[in-house]
């Protein structure tokens, strides 16, 4: 399998050589020449794998440049009940019939990003050490990501992460977990600005190709193709949970802000998958939202970006989208370069054609928005109904997912984080707080451990400079 870039370069790269890269050297993402097929043979053959059998299976029909035993062996290793708590890894929490909750963040940092990035940092740590090589990783994080990194990466042979998040705007948890870490190759650098502002200097920085390869420059986003890879695999574990012959349909919720959940599950879908919607719930912040019911991609500046109590989706311009556009316009590296290069830069802005925008319905895509009076409804009504209780990014997603519901075809709402870490909302909502997982440790009083971060200004030079300085501590 081979890798080309949404943006017309069609230098074609092995698994192995994007792993340890994010954007692509013309600025776009990479995605595979073409989706695997899975027939209905091989879903049958799937289904009732275990999690770590199952992950293995999708990896190896997208990486041929790692030794299957040596890949079987990293999928055992990352996904284990000692991890994440359940044999399942990722169960069903049904609640009303034909709708249920795909809880992903049984990890260790209590979001679904650990999914991901638990295996990305066992690939890293392989690739590294097969390669003799070190690796500096740069990312920017809303609040789940960056703690999800740094949990997978602590400790980890030859890397070094270099962590961005929007200085006060992610819950006391979130800080808590991220800045309280001790480790030497771990850095936070709060930046004065929003979560795009950090988005836009990590960027900024891979693109430039001079200094990323000097300093060895990774990513841990989603904008890595192997972090969403590995996403794509609890799409599957999903489908076989909720049905029980591969003749069934099942729809999928997802919060979105990055766009790099739900595009794993459009890659699924690509892949045959039989799923009917791909709901994309989006916050106040609805850029997503106001695309799928208009056409027009509109990225909104720090001000216009809100901070809500869904934080991690307070994001205004979509990185993974342009992976979503790419199939949606045919494969056309030009003009996808042309919207988001030339226009989104530039204006910030771009409007599909009409032809263009009544493809879009042929992959399954809807969408809808959910508000702070909305999210607190939702996670009042689920506790007291069913005696679960939500984090405010899956009530957004089970608000969204009622409004696209179909007779027959089950709903399944992709549980985005643990309660405990948006404790002040639950507790406004539901006037209790929310409890913390007994299976992983260290979560009592995170809040008041030290804290190691640096403040920043929005300024790729002094990320720069800050990474120079420290990369070879």
């Amino acid at each position: 399998m081979k890798y080309i870039s949404t943006r017309g370069d069609q230098t074609r790269r092995g698994f192995s050589e994007i792993l340890l890269e994010g954007l692509a050297p013309d600025g776009g993402l990479y995605l595979p020449v073409a989706y695997p097929k899975v027939d209905d043979a091989l879903l049958s053959k799937w289904r009732g794998l275990s999690y770590a059998e199952l992950a293995f299976e999708i990896l190896s029909l997208y990486i041929d440049d790692i030794p299957a035993a040596d890949l079987k062996a990293l999928t055992a290793k990352t996904y284990t009940k000692a991890v994440y708590g359940f044999d399942e890894i990722t169960p069903l929490k049904p609640l009303e019939p034909g709708l249920a909750l795909e809880a992903l963040s049984n990890g260790p940092t209590l979001a679904f990003k650990d999914m991901a990035m638990q295996l990305l940092g066992n690939l890293f740590e392989y690739q590294l050490g097969r390669r003799g090589e070190q690796l500096n990783i740069l990312g920017a994080t809303s609040g789940d990501t960056g703690s999800a990194a740094e949990y997978a990466m602590r400790g980890k042979k030859g890397v070094r992460v270099f962590m961005l998040s929007p200085n006060g705007r992610m819950s006391p948890f979130q800080q808590a977990q991220m800045f309280s870490l001790q480790d030497p190759n771990i850095h936070n650098l709060a930046v004065e600005g929003v979560f795009d502002d950090a988005q836009d200097i990590v960027k900024a920085v891979s693109n430039d190709l001079e200094f990323k390869r000097k300093y060895k420059i990774g990513t841990v986003n989603s904008i890595n193709w192997a972090r969403l890879l590995a996403q794509v695999v609890y799409y599957f574990a999903g489908y076989f949970y909720a049905t029980k012959s591969n003749a069934e349909k099942v729809s999928f919720t997802v919060p979105s802000g990055n766009f790099g959940n739900v595009c794993a599950g459009h890659v699924a879908r690509m892949m045959g998958l039989p799923v009917e919607k791909l709901v994309v719930a989006t916050n106040e912040n609805n850029v997503l939202d106001e695309f799928f019911r208009t056409g027009t991609y509109r990225v909104r500046g720090s001000a216009e970006t809100y901070e809500t109590s869904s934080p991690s989706m307070d994001i205004s311009k979509a990185s993974n989208f342009e992976r979503f556009v790419f199939d949606l316009l045919g494969r056309d590296g030009a003009r996808v370069k042309a919207l988001f290069k030339d226009e989104v830069e530039q204006r910030g802005v771009f409007t599909l054609t009409a032809e263009e925008f009544a493809r879009v319905p042929g992959y399954g895509f809807v969408s809808g928005t959910s508000t702070h009076a909305n999210r607190l409804a939702t996670i009042k009504d689920t506790f007291e109904r069913f005696g679960i209780m939500i984090d405010t990014h899956t009530a957004d997603g089970l608000k969204v997912a009622r409004e696209h519901v179909s007779a027959g075809v089950p709903m399944l709402v992709l549980e985005t984080a643990l309660p405990a870490k948006f404790a002040e909302t639950i507790v406004e909502a539901t006037g209790r707080q929310p409890e913390r997982p007994s299976w992983i440790q260290g979560l009592d009083g995170l809040e008041d451990l030290p804290k190691r971060f640096v403040v920043v200004p929005k300024s790729t030079q002094a990320v720069k400079d800050y990474i120079v300085q420290h990369c070879q501590d």
